[in-house]
């Protein structure tokens, strides 16, 4: 990733991430699988074996998703007072669409900020 001597244009990473495009060229594709990076761009070559973005999309969307089902299952419950399976009918077939939509989102522009910020491993500097 910090080898990269290659001059590509400058690519938006939020874009790229959205759209699941290489961080670099914003051509190849990023992903092989539906949250399975793949291993290289088809397009310039780029490895993604840098890419790991860990648990961070997946607390994004647990925050953000769970802030609007939440919100709106307490709307409706203190407006409309509907009968508990009700609830489980709305609320749970919502919710595991969202997140499955909003991960893969989440996690293609979680790594293009780490390809583009050069995010690496911590290392601690034993002053040698």
């Amino acid at each position: 990733m910090s080898d990269d001597k290659a001059i590509w244009p400058a690519i938006d990473p939020i874009s790229a991430g959205l759209h699941g495009r290489c961080p670099r060229c914003g051509e190849g594709r990023l992903f092989s699988g539906f949250l399975t990076v793949g291993e290289r761009c088809a397009n310039c070559g780029l490895d993604y074996s840098y890419a790991d973005a860990g648990d961070g999309p997946a607390v994004f969307v647990i925050l953000i998703i769970g802030f609007i089902v939440v919100g709106l299952a307490l709307w409706m419950e203190v407006t409309l007072s509907p009968p508990l399976w009700l609830h489980f009918l709305l609320w749970i077939p919502l919710t595991l669409v969202l997140c499955l939509g909003a991960l893969r989102l989440i996690k293609g522009v979680l790594l293009t900020l780490q390809y583009r910020n050069k995010a690496a491993e911590g290392r601690l500097d034993l002053g040698e």
